[in-house]
């Protein structure tokens, strides 16, 4: 995680003003900040907004403003993001959902660098950094039909991809350790550690809402907690009754291995770990403890097996 948010606070921080990453998490809403802040731009201002959760209409006049009259309830001329981002960056979280009379509007500001109010005549210039975050395959999404070729590409100027948490397991305790001094200081708490029982239950587990299920996982915690120690009792049910299924330990131990040809010792010892690490979808933690090694020796195995923790099937 802190080699993903340096290279990608050097990389956008001078880039053109229009960047694109994929799966927004409550860790990369803390580097858009820092992108901001270490960008040209620090001195502007910096305004987001979800797109995924307003309607058409609310985020029609929440990006682009609106005049008083234009509509029922428009009491009074409103300016959008665009125009309180003036000299900023502007950040447009969950830009996939967004519909396609939405997208001919964005993509214009994009290109000719000018919006007009709801219900306003005179068109205005504006000068600001545009960050998008989506969860969705945009360029699947062009494919399809359900988003436009030419935003896309006037988005995808820098991308940055940060994989789901249940494939970066040794960002867990930092990520851990950081939520559970935020809330016990939050919730007046004495929670100062976690056991390892604990710790391995959350290494484990496959998040599928990402650091926000894990911090909300801590938080829940912290707040059940009457000691000083955080033990698997403390944790959300999900986590501590997950499944073996969630990280096969008994597949794999079980699935047969048949091999057409004649292998060396060392291509079925290459061909079993490159096997496990699919098994638990690249996590190193989960494929280590199946393979009974520590991580520092599953890291030398696959670098002499010259395969990485994201394998997928050809």
């Amino acid at each position: 995680m802190a080699n993903i948010h340096r290279s990608s606070v050097r990389s956008l921080a001078r880039a053109r003003p229009c960047s694109r990453f994929t799966r927004p998490s409550r860790g990369w809403r803390r580097q858009r900040r820092a992108i901001h802040e270490h960008s040209p731009r620090a001195n502007g201002p910096f305004v987001a907004v979800d797109c995924g959760a307003l309607t058409e209409t609310l985020l029609e006049s929440e990006l682009f403003g609106h005049m008083r009259g234009s509509f029922t309830g428009a009491v009074a001329d409103k300016k959008g993001v665009f125009e309180e981002a003036q000299g900023g960056t502007c950040f447009l979280d969950e830009i996939g959902g967004i519909s396609p009379s939405m997208q001919a509007r964005l993509l214009r500001v994009l290109q000719e660098h000018e919006i007009r109010r709801v219900g306003g005549k005179e068109w205005m210039a504006v000068d600001v950094r545009v960050l998008a975050a989506t969860n969705q395959d945009l360029a699947e999404a062009v494919t399809n039909g359900e988003f436009r070729q030419d935003l896309f590409y006037r988005l995808d100027v820098v991308t940055i991809n940060l994989p789901p948490l249940r494939q970066r397991a040794d960002d867990i305790p930092l990520l851990t350790q950081h939520f559970l001094k935020y809330y016990s200081q939050d919730c007046g708490k004495p929670v100062s550690a976690i056991s390892d029982r604990a710790m391995e239950l959350l290494c484990s587990y496959r998040w599928p809402g990402n650091i926000r299920e894990l911090e909300h996982a801590v938080e829940q915690a912290v707040a059940l907690s009457y000691q000083p120690v955080l033990t698997p009792e403390d944790l959300p049910r999900e986590i501590r009754e997950q499944n073996a299924h969630n990280f096969p330990f008994h597949t794999a131990a079980t699935t047969q291995f048949n091999f057409p040809d004649t292998p060396s010792l060392e291509e079925v010892k290459k061909r079993y770990v490159r096997h496990v690490l699919q098994l638990t979808d690249g996590n190193v933690s989960a494929t280590a403890r199946i393979l009974n090694v520590d991580r520092r020796s599953l890291y030398r195995m696959l670098a002499r097996y010259e395969i990485g923790p994201s394998l997928k099937d050809d």
